[in-house]
């Protein structure tokens, strides 16, 4: 999915200035243990899907969203995984933008893994121990959804 037309409605209003932004990452496990994660377009990284928050609606309805745009998957959200920040990002149109890190846990319900949208090249499931290269943040993410006392974490 592009860019969300609330932000570039805020685009037009502050520029390239930084915005604020909530953010959620969906680590998804399915009955097996594995783990489903995206390459993304923009960039070429394996991660787990991601996306904004819309206006009005909650983390936990965005992981669920994000997930089948992204994906074709249906998953349930099964807990709160932990909060944290990003470091401030500079997009290469130069918009800058820090994020909310909302990290949901998420079990596999249905649908078969597809890449389902434009933002990235490819889908795939991997066990834990045959994950590829993936960014801190969502390394972090899978430790935080992976732990077995289902603990939410915090960073601070």
């Amino acid at each position: 999915m592009p860019t969300p037309d609330f932000i570039l409605a805020l685009r037009d209003l502050v520029g390239d200035h930084p915005l604020w932004l909530p953010g959620v990452k969906a680590v998804v496990t399915d009955d097996a243990g594995r783990l489903l994660l995206v390459r993304r377009a923009d960039n070429g990284r394996w991660t787990v899907p991601a996306g904004i928050v819309e206006p009005g609606e909650e983390p936990a309805a965005t992981a669920v969203r994000e997930v089948l745009e992204e994906t074709g998957v249906h998953v349930a959200v099964t807990h709160l995984a932990g909060v944290g920040i990003t470091a401030p990002v500079v997009y290469p149109n130069g918009d800058h933008a820090q994020y909310l890190d909302v990290v949901m846990a998420c079990a596999y319900t249905g649908g078969e893994a597809r890449v389902n949208d434009d933002e990235n090249l490819e889908v795939g499931w991997f066990s834990r121990d045959g994950l590829p290269d993936i960014p801190p943040l969502h390394a972090r993410a899978i430790g935080w959804a992976l732990d077995p006392e289902r603990r939410a974490h915090f960073v601070g």
